[in-house]
């Protein structure tokens, strides 16, 4: 008995419907179908062979438009026919319906999986076929600098490419054929491809059990896609626990940075555009999941993803555009430095799951259990579900502890039941070392500061925060409000305004909030407590310093605009880095950097030397500015 391979069809018969199969190997890498003989090999012989021979290379050619070659075998005096098929490079119908043979079952394919073969059977990806409809107007010159400004900072691309127009980027990267851009082209660079390639955005969900509690759906440029959803996921969708480390202030989240951020590149590079299915990320208690409609090569398997499987690109052309941003590398080590950064701060390694049917593939990251445990306690919250019973007291105990001795949080009073003698005695060596680590990840790692009230509002507590103090910044609020993020104050400033609980008065700088009563107008009390403030704060003033200026710790308003301020910064030290500058004019190291690039394309600096160890050098304009420390 000899079994079937999975390129070789056995059939006792011949019978008109097996040009299905013949269609079936053409599309895929060749066959052979073999009549005469059975299942398992034996050779039951084939009547009218005489006629089969003329027959079947004559209707393949008829009704499949192919050559097959068609030979009589003879094995112990006994017949069979062996019809041999080649792979072909053009898509073969028959009866308009294409036919794939995969592994040992045959499919019908249409829709996204023909274009797909379509595409296949020229050696191109589909981010490699021109798209119409596009051309180089179209395209959004904001995405195209910012993929220069990556490309030359990570030194991947010359300094020259800053100048240089959309027309010769396009080119470089090799992203038009004749006069059409290619559809990487629309993704990479188009203000909103989803209104072209269905599907191209990315789907963010907080869930608890099957019920969605919020979302976000973010569209753009994929590179805009990619800045955006590592955002939202930092600043809305996770919390970070905050702690100091000296002075500076340090926030652990639940998955590290690193590791989040190869796995979406991951998504967006890799996913199958094809088909109409956006990336959807769920954010849960205890688990982070990113599915991508992606499509694994047969050689592939979930569980060796994290092993030395080498990287095949789904779409080299989006591929290849990340790489010159500095965004990935060449030797495919996404995934391994993926599971080496969660091993290094003792999380759970990633795990992969492929669908049903091959169409998506599923990257999830647990929580620790020493995170999910310091974030309950934390909250002054039950320890999670996974962490059993037992460990319920040994944990909070040994974090209450080492908070009231050296952290001063309120422990609330249901978390200071006793558990009964008959139960922790009963407390095993894995409970022992939750518990260790929990108690470890708070004391030597990380030390929590006061939490506040936690049954306010973090709204509700930026309001209170700026009735005190108006002209606020975000950091200032994000620093005075123990777990908050200067990210999330900024999705509560934007929220409130929106529900017209506050306004702004002036500008970014130097401007102040107003909180409103809700229609929009300032709330009376408050109108009158800041006068009544004002009025005892005078006749509380000696009569000589009543005339004073009264000290302020915020900086009065700059006459400069900030370009000309780096400009007169840079002269008098040209070696400045941007953290300098970001520091020295109390700003931000990427508006530092932004404003960097448009003084060098202006032709207002030039840099001479590396990054390292090189200065700037302010060149003569028609007009000079004016130093605003004279």
């Amino acid at each position: 008995m000899t079994p079937e391979p999975p390129t070789v069809v056995r059939k006792r018969s011949w019978r008109d419907e097996h040009l299905e199969r013949i269609c079936g190997f053409a599309n895929a890498d060749g066959g052979v179908l073999e009549i005469g003989r059975d299942d398992r090999g034996d050779i039951v012989g084939v009547k009218g062979v005489l006629g089969l021979l003329e027959e079947i290379p004559s209707k393949a050619r008829l009704l499949l438009g192919i050559a097959v070659a068609v030979e009589l075998k003879t094995v112990s005096g006994r017949e069979y026919i062996k019809i041999s098929v080649e792979p072909h490079r053009n898509p073969i119908s028959y009866r308009g319906r294409f036919h794939y043979r995969s592994g040992s079952a045959k499919r019908v394919i249409d829709g996204a999986a023909l274009n797909r073969l379509m595409i296949a059977r020229f050696g191109r990806g589909w981010d490699d076929v021109p798209g119409h409809g596009v051309g180089l107007k179209d395209l959004d010159g904001r995405s195209v600098d910012r993929f220069r400004r990556r490309a030359v900072r990570c030194e991947r691309l010359a300094p020259k490419v800053l100048d240089e127009s959309v027309e010769g980027l396009v080119e470089n990267l090799d992203l038009r054929e004749g006069a059409h851009l290619k559809r990487a082209a629309t993704l990479l660079f188009h203000p909103s491809p989803h209104r072209l390639v269905r599907g191209a955005y990315v789907t963010i969900g907080c869930f608890q059990d099957s019920r969605l509690l919020f979302g976000d759906v973010v569209e753009g440029d994929l590179f805009t896609q990619v800045d955006r959803t590592m955002d939202l996921l930092y600043t809305k969708y996770s919390r970070g626990l905050i702690s100091y480390d000296g002075i500076y202030r340090v926030e652990t989240f639940p998955v590290p940075r690193a590791a989040m951020w190869e796995a979406l590149i991951n998504a967006v590079i890799h996913r199958d555009y094809a088909g109409d299915v956006p990336i959807r990320i769920r954010v849960r208690d205890d688990r982070i999941a990113i599915w991508n409609p992606a499509r694994l090569t047969p050689e592939w398997s979930p569980d060796g993803l994290a092993g030395e499987q080498s990287s095949r690109l789904h779409n080299p052309r989006l591929a290849y555009a990340f790489f010159q941003a500095g965004m990935i590398e060449t030797w495919g080590r996404g995934i391994r430095q993926m599971v080496d950064t969660c091993r290094e701060v003792g999380n759970p390694t990633p795990t992969w799951t492929l669908d049903a049917g091959g169409e998506g593939l599923r990257v999830t990251f647990a929580f620790s259990e020493a995170y999910l445990a310091a974030d309950a306690d934390a909250r002054g919250i039950a320890v999670p579900k996974t962490t059993a019973m037992t460990t319920q007291k040994t944990t909070q105990e040994a974090t209450q502890e080492t908070t009231a001795t050296t952290q001063k949080v309120p422990v609330p009073a249901k978390t200071t039941a006793k558990i009964p003698a008959s139960i922790t005695t009963k407390t095993t060596a894995k409970t022992t070392a939750i518990a260790t680590s929990a108690r470890n990840y708070q004391e030597t790692a990380r030390k929590l500061p006061e939490w506040g009230d936690d049954s306010q509002d973090l709204a509700d507590r930026i309001v209170a925060f700026l009735r005190r103090d108006p002209s606020a910044s975000r950091r200032r609020i994000a620093e005075a409000l123990p777990g908050t993020t200067e990210g999330s104050v900024r999705y509560q400033l934007d929220k409130l305004k929106s529900v017209n609980r506050l306004r702004r008065v002036g500008p970014d700088r130097g401007g102040r909030w107003v909180v409103l009563d809700g229609n929009g107008a300032a709330s009376e009390m408050e109108s009158k407590a800041r006068r009544e403030n004002r009025r005892v704060a005078e006749d509380d003033e000696p009569p000589e310093n009543r005339q004073k200026p009264v000290a302020t710790t915020r900086k009065p308003p700059e006459t400069l605009p900030l370009p000309d301020r780096i400009l007169a910064v840079l002269r008098q030290k040209p070696a400045a880095s941007r953290r300098a500058l970001a520091t020295t004019l109390d700003t931000t190291e990427s508006t530092i950097r932004y404003r960097l690039d448009k003084l060098r394309l202006e032709g207002r600096i030039k840099r001479i030397g590396p990054d390292r160890g090189g200065r700037w050098e302010v060149l003569p304009v028609p007009h000079a500015e004016e130093d605003p420390s004279q």
